[in-house]
């Protein structure tokens, strides 16, 4: 008993439990194979982009997952009360009709995080997957007339399911999966105009960081033309002055060095995820003497 009551101290409950996740290795072969197979079948692009969450400025997955552990556990609640064992059926048949979106959603968007998220995430999804098979399950003694069975696999599926749901949170709210990393430049600096640097002292057709006291911009001089932008990709913070500059569409835009999220220079739109926030924009213009002014653009996109 002693071991035991030892582990589970040095665990310290669910949230020690998860960040004991995020350090493990144990993990890590079958976690770099899948995403790297999730990366090769699901290639940057409408159905990428669209499974991201990019057309809705949003990531799809939170919602979607929603739906169907809401349709879940609203069949637990029926289950309990004994109202209507159709309902039940119905809700279970909805949940598991919308689990298939809802982990392409989740598998996209996994396949693009920082290892220590992929880790808690691996085990997000395994238990997820047997929450659905639970719930499965269970539709199918149902419609075989073991409803009893029926409902005893149903509240199974609802724990599991609850604990990859506190994994999802985990991951969103402790690890910052999904959450927009480029700072809201509105209230970071103050109102007005404000010198960066000299024009010249900028190199042509090549982005650059420069800091705005202690913000870091992307600077990129085409000419006598100053596109600003915030550095941090709002995906996961990745430097945007490192990455690529590609014009798709007739459109100039940067491409995010650590996960390929893709903005448009013009006003720090998203072409391409994984990242579904807009980069923060600044307007500039540039004194008699050559010193460019900045200031955050006044149609910044709020995320």
């Amino acid at each position: 008993m002693r071991p035991r009551r030892k582990q589970l101290r040095r665990f310290g409950g669910p949230v020690n439990l998860a960040e004991q996740l995020e350090k493990t290795k144990a993990m890590d072969k079958p976690v770099r194979v899948l995403a790297k197979a999730v990366r090769d079948t699901i290639r940057p692009g409408l159905l990428r982009d669209l499974l991201h969450g990019v057309p809705v400025g949003k990531p799809a997955h939170p919602p979607l997952a929603n739906v169907t552990l809401g349709c879940w556990l609203s069949a637990a609640v029926l289950d309990m009360t004994r109202i209507d064992p159709r309902a039940s059926r119905l809700l279970l048949t909805v949940g598991i009709g919308s689990a298939l979106p809802t982990a392409a959603a989740g598998l996209t968007d996994w396949s693009s995080l920082h290892r220590e998220q992929q880790r808690v995430g691996f085990v997000h999804m395994l238990t997820n997957v047997t929450a659905l098979g639970l719930f499965t399950a269970s539709l199918a003694a149902r419609l075989s007339g073991r409803e009893r069975a029926g409902r005893l696999l149903s509240f199974a599926g609802v724990g599991v399911g609850g604990m990859g749901a506190y994994l999802g949170g985990h991951m969103a709210y402790r690890q910052a999966a999904g959450a927009n990393h480029a700072p809201q430049i509105a209230h970071l600096v103050p109102l007005g105009w404000h010198d960066l640097c000299a024009l010249t002292d900028l190199p042509d057709g090549r982005p650059v960081a420069r800091r705005l006291g202690y913000i870091q911009l992307f600077v990129l001089r085409r000419g006598d033309h100053v596109t600003v932008l915030a550095d941090r990709c709002p995906h996961l913070a990745g430097p945007l002055h490192q990455g690529r500059l590609v014009v798709e569409n007739g459109e100039a835009c940067v491409v995010c060095p650590w996960h390929g999220s893709t903005f448009r220079l013009g006003d720090g739109s998203v072409k391409h995820g994984p990242a579904t926030a807009p980069a923060p924009t600044f307007e500039t213009r540039i004194r008699r003497d050559g010193i460019i002014q900045v200031r955050p653009g006044l149609d910044l996109k709020l995320t």
